[in-house]
C-alpha cells in the first residue's frame, strides 16, 4: 500500500490539533498550516480519512526493518550476541539496561503516537463520509492496528498507560493499567477486525481477515488459550489458499517478496525517495536511514580481507549483531537447507591479489574448528569456530569477523553506500502460523498433531532427497524443540524475544545459551524499563513509577 510520506500523522499536542498526512508522492512541512485546515474538517472527507488510516499503518516502519526494532525484538535472546558495532548493548547484554535506553524511548513515543492515531480514527470513522462497506473495512484495519500496537506495548513494558480515547491536547498524567485490561481490549479489537476485514486485498500491505486471525491465534497462545489458538491457526492454514514457498531460500529473493506465504508485511517502496528517510527541510520526522535496514546489521566486516573489497552483492557491513554459537549449532546443514539460506560462509575474491584471482575463494567462515595445519595450506583467510568462539560460546575473536546472516541482503541497492533497502519486512508468514498451531497443539496435549504441523515446515526445509531425515516423531516434540525450530525458521524476523517470553523460557535459555547476557539477565528483565523522559514528564510521579528492578 502507499503510505503518506510523513508517516507519523503526529498530533501537535501543544496546539491541540492534528498535523495532516500527505499522499506518498509529497512531503510535509510540519507545524505549518497555511490553509487553516483542522482534523475535524479533513477527517470528515473520505480522502482525508484515508490519510489517517495510512498513517496508522506507517508507524510499523519505525519498528520493522529498523535497527532499534531488531535490538529490542531479537537481541538479548539465545540466538544473538553483540557485534563490534552494536549501538544498543544495553538491550543485547542487559548490564546497563535502564530508562535512559534511546531505542526504548523512541519505540515508546512511536507506539503511543500510533495508538492515538488509531483511537482518533475509530472514534471519527462514523463521520468520515465513506460508504458503509468501506467504513467497516477501515474500522477493521484500525482495530487490528490498535491491538497490534498495544500488544507490543504490554509485552514490552507490562501494565503501563492505557486509553482508547483520542488525545488532542497536552496530557501530563499517565495511568497504570493491569495487563488483563490491555488484553481484554486486544481481544475485543481483533474480534472486530476478524469480523470486518475482507479475506483478500489488492492493496498490498493492508491487513486482511486471515492475517487478523493469525495474529489472534498468537494472542490466544500468549494468554494460554491453547485450544482456541490451535483451531484458529489451523483455519488460517487450510481456508485461504496460502502456501509455503517451494524452497526456504525463495523467501529472500528480492524478486519474490509478494508471495503466497506472506499474510502481512510492512512494505517499502522500490522508489527509495518514497520511503521514510528523514529530510531536514521537508520531512524532519523521518527515520535517519529510512527503508529496510536489515541488510546492514548482521554482516561481518569482510572488506578488510585480502581479495575482497566492498561491493553491492556483499553489502555494507555494520557488524551490529553476530550469531551465537548455539544458533549456528541448531542447524544440521547436511539435511537442512535453511543453514545455507540463512548464513553466508564464503566470500569470493572481487579483486586480484597475490595468490588469489578474481572469483577464487577469498574468505571462509565456519562454525567448525578447522585444524591449523589445514588452514596453513589455504591461500584464503578462514574464520573458524576457534577464531571467533570459545567452547563455552563466549567470544574469543574481535566481534568483527563471524558468520553473516544473509536473509535480508539486497543486491538491488543502487550503490555500495546505500542504507535503504526496498525489501519488505515480513510480519506474519505461513510457516509462523504452522509453528504457532504446533505449539498450541503441544500445550493442549496433542503431540502427534504438533509433530505433523512441524513436519510440514521441516519437509519444506529439507535438502533434496533428505525429506525423510528431517521428519520428527511425536516423542521428539518438546517446548524447547519448538523454540529451536522457530529459531531455525524465523531467526532474525523480529519475533525471538517475544517467543521466549511467551513460553516462559527467556531467562532459562539466555542463561544457558548466551554467555554475553546470561550472567546479567534477571527476572525483572521480562519487562523493559519505562523511558525516563516519560517518568520525568508526568505530574503524578507517585502513581506512575518505573518498572521494578530499574532505576
Amino acid at each position: 500500500m502507499k503510505f503518506p510520506t510523513n508517516h507519523t500523522l503526529k498530533l501537535l499536542l501543544a496546539a491541540g490539533v492534528a498535523s495532516l498526512a500527505l499522499p506518498a508522492c509529497e512531503k510535509q512541512l510540519e507545524e505549518y498550516n497555511p490553509s487553516g485546515l483542522t482534523a475535524d474538517a479533513v477527517y470528515t472527507t473520505p480522502a482525508g480519512f484515508e490519510t489517517l488510516v495510512n498513517a496508522a499503518y506507517s508507524y510499523n516502519r519505525w519498528w520493522y526493518g529498523k535497527e532499534n526494532g531488531y535490538s529490542i525484538s531479537e537481541m538479548g535472546t539465545d540466538l544473538w550476541q553483540r557485534g563490534a558495532g552494536d549501538v544498543n548493548p544495553d538491550l543485547t547484554e542487559y548490564t546497563t539496561l535502564q530508562g535512559s535506553s534511546a531505542a526504548l524511548t523512541d519505540l515508546w513515543n512511536r507506539l503511543y503516537a500510533a495508538v492515538n492515531v488509531c483511537n482518533a480514527g475509530i472514534a471519527r470513522i462514523g463521520n468520515s463520509g465513506m460508504s458503509d462497506a468501506l467504513k467497516k473495512t477501515r474500522e477493521g484495519e484500525l482495530r487490528f492496528l490498535r491491538a497490534f500496537y498495544y500488544w507490543q506495548i504490554v509485552e514490552t513494558w507490562g501494565g503501563v498507560h492505557f486509553t482508547t480515547e483520542e488525545v488532542t491536547s497536552i496530557a501530563n498524567t499517565a495511568n497504570r493499567t493491569p495487563v488483563e485490561t490491555f488484553y481484554k481490549q486486544i481481544f475485543e479489537d481483533l474480534n472486530v477486525a476478524v469480523t470486518n476485514l475482507p479475506t483478500t486485498t489488492v492493496d498490498y500491505g493492508r491487513v486482511t481477515k486471515p492475517a487478523a486471525e493469525a495474529f489472534l491465534a498468537k494472542i490466544y497462545l500468549t494468554r494460554g488459550q491453547d485450544r482456541q489458538a490451535a483451531d484458529l491457526a489451523q483455519k488460517v492454514i487450510s481456508s485461504y489458499g496460502y502456501a509455503l514457498q517451494p524452497r526456504f531460500a525463495d523467501l529472500w529473493s528480492m524478486t519474490n517478496l509478494e508471495n503466497k506465504e506472506i499474510l502481512w508485511a510492512v512494505n517499502y517502496s522500490k522508489d527509495l525517495s518514497l520511503n521514510d528517510r528523514v529530510d531536514a527541510t521537508l520531512y524532519p520526522d523521518g527515520h535517519p536511514r529510512g527503508g529496510n535496514n536489515g541488510h546492514l546489521l548482521f554482516l561481518m566486516k569482510y572488506d578488510d580481507q585480502p581479495g575482497v573489497i566492498r561491493d553491492i552483492a556483499y553489502g555494507r557491513p555494520f557488524n551490529r549483531f553476530m550469531p551465537s554459537l548455539f544458533y549456528l549449532n541448531l542447524f544440521n546443514e547436511k539435511i537442512d537447507s535453511r543453514y545455507a539460506a540463512t548464513f553466508q560462509t564464503v566470500w569470493l575474491a572481487n579483486r586480484a591479489v597475490t595468490g588469489i584471482a578474481v572469483g577464487d575463494t577469498a574468505v571462509v567462515a565456519s562454525k567448525y574448528i578447522i585444524p591449523e595445519a589445514t588452514k596453513a595450506q589455504k591461500k584464503y583467510r578462514i574464520w573458524d569456530q576457534s577464531a571467533v568462539y570459545r567452547p563455552n560460546g563466549t567470544i574469543s575473536g574481535d566481534r568483527i569477523h563471524y558468520m553473516t546472516m544473509k536473509k535480508f541482503m539486497d543486491p538491488t541497492r543502487p550503490t555500495i553506500a546505500e542504507e535503504q533497502s526496498a525489501r519488505d519486512a515480513y510480519v506474519i508468514r505461513l510457516a509462523d502460523v504452522y509453528l504457532t498451531a504446533a505449539e498450541a497443539e503441544f500445550k493442549a496435549g496433542n503431540a502427534t498433531k504438533a509433530a505433523d504441523l512441524i513436519n510440514v515446515v521441516r519437509r519444506r526445509a529439507a535438502l533434496p532427497g533428505k525429506e525423510a531425515d528431517m521428519l520428527i516423531k511425536p516423542a521428539d516434540v518438546t517446548l524447547d524443540f519448538i523454540l529451536d525450530e522457530r529459531g531455525r525458521e524465523l531467526g532474525g524476523e523480529q519475533l525471538r524475544w517475544f517467543d521466549l517470553k511467551r513460553t516462559g523460557k527467556l531467562l532459562e535459555r539466555v542463561k544457558k545459551y548466551n554467555p554475553d547476557a546470561g550472567a546479567s539477565i534477571q527476572e525483572f528483565h521480562l519487562v523493559r524499563p519505562i523511558p525516563q523522559r516519560q517518568l520525568d514528564a508526568v505530574s503524578n510521579k507517585g502513581d506512575f513509577t518505573q518498572n521494578p528492578g530499574y532505576r
